[in-house]
């Protein structure tokens, strides 16, 4: 049974002012406003949802096969235990999961949908947000004491164009996974699906079962790899063990594998790619391997795809699906044209191109009246801003399922809020150190990434200003983090003060080096990421 969003917290009235607003009701956001309540009981706080429903990547994709690259015991809740037999789930499974999570919790009652921020301007003096929401009536305010943003990182209105050569010129429909039109029959056609990451990998199996050709067309290659899609091991645990035990070990298995594979991938990468390619060998033929499923990066200088229960293997060597590598010319009216000239004739293209990166979910930040440059800011154990009071962000991870350091954020958030309320605190600003190197914040080579990835806030290179890409180190430090470390507090009501701002982070700086992956026409999207 779908559940559906709560249509009386839909029509509700935004409130003045609360204590805490969260931004955005997808994992993040919920999983941020569970810690936040459960740390500090009869808190006074809203969400605000800028869709109609909650749910966010969950209820914005609906392309056929969405489903997470991600295996649900690491990208679920640690104190929500995933029940159902999918460990790599459907996107209308992992949605219900978000909404119940939500109803049980009674988060849903604080939700506010159809609420965009676009604007927060800090007061020192009134130690408040006052925070700017556009609706359906128009414009509103809404002042609180802190403000946490769960949003996600990318923009959900326009996905990245690559801009292809001659769209115009072509017969047949142009599609974009992000913008995929309700009701859009594919049977019967030849459809061409442009990309070769997480999404490519998914709704080529699926558009496969009903149309007549179905192409993933690439420029690269992506790492790929079988993933089971239900977990035999985690089947046999729940024989015998309750939900929440099971949960914790599949947990702690799914975690150790991956860390497994990353940390081999930094230190001995030939070994991890052979690893990697080993198992591709038990489900393609060599030439098409080498052809098609052989990068030229690393393993993990981008994200893997996961291919669960092999199903883009089977309808590769099946027929019913075919991988072509090479570089686009342009549309022409049959289909798109390569460099080479070879023609992939369609009636439907999708392009799997990617998303915009909208850093800090695209909110104009103000502070006593001054713009605050994000590109100029480090970031602070990568979920705060140097000199910026009483904001945080969810970032996650780009080498392992978001949620993982999504809920270390959450859990750290919902601490330093119960320290301020503890002390009486009503200003908590990271100041950073002179003499940082900055580092991206999140380090992947994708295009996506690296096309945006500059106006974003920057890493530094100390604790408590790094952003190391490890579960494992994270759940230590986290659980050990002094939230007075380079933290700069006031109590409320004090008179007048100027805060310190700290050392700000180059604009501009080098990127990892770029693979020829990067190349924006054919980027992908992780579905999983987000909020």
């Amino acid at each position: 049974m779908t559940i559906t969003p709560d249509a009386a917290a839909a029509g509700s009235t935004l409130p003045e002012e609360v204590e805490v607003l969260v931004v955005g009701a997808g994992l993040s956001g919920i999983g941020a406003a569970y810690r936040i309540q459960e740390a500090n009981p009869g808190i006074d706080y809203v969400v605000l949802e800028g869709r109609e429903a909650s749910g966010g990547t969950w209820d914005l994709f609906r392309y056929p096969g969405v489903r997470s690259d991600s295996d649900m015991y690491t990208l679920s809740f640690p104190f929500r235990p995933w029940t159902s037999a999918q460990a790599i789930a459907d996107g209308d499974e992992i949605l219900d999961y978000i909404r119940a999570t939500a109803r049980d919790a009674g988060i849903d009652r604080r939700i506010r949908y159809g609420c965009t921020v676009v604007g927060a301007e800090w007061s020192t003096p009134e130690q408040r947000w006052t925070v700017t929401v556009r609706t359906a009536e128009g414009e509103r305010t809404i002042r609180t004491g802190y403000l946490h943003l769960g949003s996600g990182y990318y923009d959900y209105e326009s996905p990245h164009d690559a801009g292809f050569v001659g769209t115009e010129d072509f017969a047949g429909e142009i599609v974009h996974p992000q913008l995929w039109p309700e009701g859009l029959d594919h049977a019967g056609k030849r459809v061409v699906v442009i990309g070769s990451g997480a999404t490519a990998v998914s709704l080529v199996p699926a558009i496969a079962q009903t149309a007549t050709t179905t192409t993933m067309l690439q420029r690269t290659p992506s790492y790929v790899f079988q993933v089971p899609g239900e977990d035999v091991v985690v089947q046999g645990l729940r024989k015998a063990l309750p939900p929440q035990a099971v949960h914790r070990i599949a947990r702690v298995k799914n975690v150790g594998m991956q860390g497994f594979l990353y940390q081999l991938s930094r230190v001995r990468p030939k070994a991890a790619n052979a690893l990697v390619m080993h198992d591709l060998r038990r489900h393609l033929p060599q030439g098409v391997i080498d052809e098609h499923f052989t990068p030229p990066y690393d393993v993990w200088d981008q994200r893997l795809c996961a291919v669960r229960g092999g199903d883009l293997f089977e309808v590769i060597q099946e027929g019913r699906a075919e991988v072509v590598t090479g570089h686009i010319d342009r549309f022409v009216p049959e289909g798109v044209r390569l460099t080479d000239g070879r023609v992939v004739e369609a009636d439907i293209v999708v392009t799997a191109t990617g998303l915009r990166l909208k850093a800090l979910g695209g909110i104009d930040f103000r502070l006593d009246g001054a713009d605050v440059p994000l590109a100029e800011t480090f970031a602070y154990r990568g979920l705060m801003l140097g000199g910026v009071p009483n904001v945080s962000m969810t970032v996650g991870y780009t080498n392992a399922s978001w949620t993982l350091r999504a809920d270390l954020v959450s859990r750290y958030v919902a601490r330093l809020i119960r320290h301020m309320r503890d002390h009486g605190y009503g200003v908590a600003v990271p100041v950073a150190p002179e003499g940082m190197t900055a580092a991206p914040i999140l380090d992947l080579t994708a295009g996506y990434i690296q096309r945006s990835i500059g106006a974003f806030p920057k890493a530094g290179d100390r604790a408590p200003w790094t952003m190391p890409q490890n579960y494992v180190k994270d759940t230590i430090v986290f659980r050990r983090a002094d939230v007075t470390e380079d933290m700069h507090f006031v109590p409320k009501g004090a008179g007048p003060v100027t805060l310190p701002r700290g050392a700000s982070a180059p604009a501009r700086l080098e990127l990892p080096g770029s693979s020829s992956n990067t190349d924006d026409s054919l980027g992908d999207t992780i579905v999983e990421v987000p909020a």
